[in-house]
Parts: structure tokens; sequence; C-alpha cells
């Protein structure tokens, strides 16, 4: 992967974040912390790792995202909308009475959104049925799961994470946004679960520990996942609650608030700077 590719899709993530707030600041609620702190991991997987189509979103051979911090949802929507699923216009809806875009996925009613998500602690098990799916109907599909820190405290990830070694799910890969946050305050203080990495390996799981922000360390990882066999990968990516917003950054009253007008704003005016790719391949629109 060249620099104009890494550089193209780190405008992506920023044009993703840009979205995000636009989305919050329209409705006045949601989370945007730890949205802004996933755009890189979801931008990458988005854009370049993960083989979708939108013309065929129920193709049996795609690869599967599932988000199992579905509180996140304005950072997938974002993706899907720039990625073609649905019109982009209808990013302005997210959180209103009857739109599809509601505050959790609904895989009933949104095209690209995998499983519904929201309860936390969920997603790991449904990505983990999946991938087995795959191994028995002999497919070479992928899974993807994004899971939070306060989520890992949920009893159901550990079950899910001890049946998906178990069933040698080498086709599951999952990610840790690991910002170090949840809403009700810093992870390690609230429900620690640290050591994450020793926790992960203990339950049998390749893990690699990266910097979340990075595309280039982000792509490197998922082809290292790639190439392990018989068990499933953890990729914990050292993250930013917050990332790009400088009054949002390792700020844990911005895991559930929406930003004001004024604030929306500067936001704003932060982000979309970034969102030009030095090649000129990616553009802000």
């Amino acid at each position: 992967m060249d620099s104009k590719e890494i550089q193209e899709l780190s405008s992506r993530a920023y044009i993703i974040r840009t979205d995000i707030i636009r989305m919050l600041g329209t409705c006045g609620s949601g989370h945007p912390g730890g949205s802004l702190s996933a755009a890189d991991i979801v931008a990458a997987l988005y854009f370049k790792v993960m083989r979708i189509d939108p013309k065929n979103p129920k193709d049996p051979a795609r690869d599967r995202f599932v988000l199992s911090k579905g509180h996140a949802a304005p950072v997938l929507y974002a993706a899907l909308a720039q990625k073609g699923f649905f019109p982009a216009e209808e990013l302005a809806t997210l959180r209103s009475l009857g739109s599809r875009l509601q505050g959790h996925p609904d895989m009933k009613k949104l095209p690209g959104v995998e499983m519904s998500t929201g309860s936390l602690g969920q997603g790991l098990s449904a990505a983990s049925g999946m991938a087995l799916a795959g191994k028995m109907d002999k497919l070479d599909y992928r899974v993807y799961a994004l899971l939070g820190d306060g989520e890992i405290q949920e009893g159901q990830i550990w079950e899910a994470a001890m049946s998906s070694a178990h069933y040698k799910l080498d086709n599951l890969t999952a990610f840790l946004d690991h910002n170090g946050m949840q809403i009700d305050g810093p992870t390690t203080e609230v429900m620690s679960p640290e050591p994450v990495a020793d926790k992960w390996r203990a339950f049998g799981w390749d893990v690699q520990v990266i910097d979340g922000h990075s595309i280039k360390e982000i792509l490197e990882a998922v082809e290292k996942a790639k190439a392990i066999k018989g068990k499933p990968q953890m990729i914990i990516a050292e993250t930013v609650k917050g990332k790009g917003v400088s009054f949002m950054e390792n700020k844990v009253g911005w895991h559930g608030v929406a930003p004001k007008p004024d604030e929306v704003e500067d936001a704003l005016a932060q982000l979309v700077p970034y969102c030009f790719s030095a090649g000129g391949g990616v553009v802000y629109e």
C-alpha cells in the first residue's frame, strides 16, 4: 500500500467524522465520543478490506461487519452512506421517528447492517455465529466485529470469546476500540478489564495491539490476522475518545451528548481540513 492510498483512507475517516458531527448536531442526541474514535477502523474496513457490494448487500459470499457497540451507530451509518448502501441525504434523519437510521442499527430496515445491536455484549456472539456458519457452509467470507471498552465488562463477551476459540474460528477478526472510557468514567475505575491483551490470549485468541488511528497499522494488522490459522483474532486498537475534535478528546462527558450548533461549527472547522486527500482521490463533499 502506497502513501497516497493511506492518505485517501485517512481522509475518508475524517469525512466520516464530519458526517457524525453533522448527524448528531441535527438530531440533538447520540454518541459522538466512541463514534469518532472508531472512524479510522471503520474507514479501513469499508473502503479497503471488506469484500462487499452495495448493489448486492445479501451476497452469500460477502464479508460481514458487526458493530457490537451499537450505540456508535453514527460511524456505521456514515460509512454505509459513503459506500452507497443508501442515499447520503438520509443521514440527516438520524434518530427521527420513522427513520431507518435509529439510535442503534436495525438489520431489518437498513441495507448493509448485518446485525441489530445495542444490547452490549451480544454482537460478538452474533459475529461468532456468522463465522461458524461460514465454516459449515464452506464459504470463504470473513467476519469483523467492533467492540467497546465498557462492553467487554459483559459476561457474554467472554462466552463468545471462549466458543470462538473452541471452534477455531480463524475467519473471525474482532477490533477493540480501546479508548479507556465508558459512559460512567474511565474503565479502570468503573470495572477494570486490564490486562486486556492477556485476557484475550488466555481465551485462545491471537492478539495484536496497534495504534487505532494509524491506517497503516490497521491494514497491516488485518493482513496478519488473515494469515492466522486455527484461532480467532483480536486487534486491540489504542484510540482517543472523541478523536479529531479537540474539546471532545479524552472527555468522558462526550460519550453520549450531542454538540450544540456552535460546537458543531467549531468541530467541523477542525475536521474539514483533514478531509482532503493529498493525492486528490478523496475530497469532502
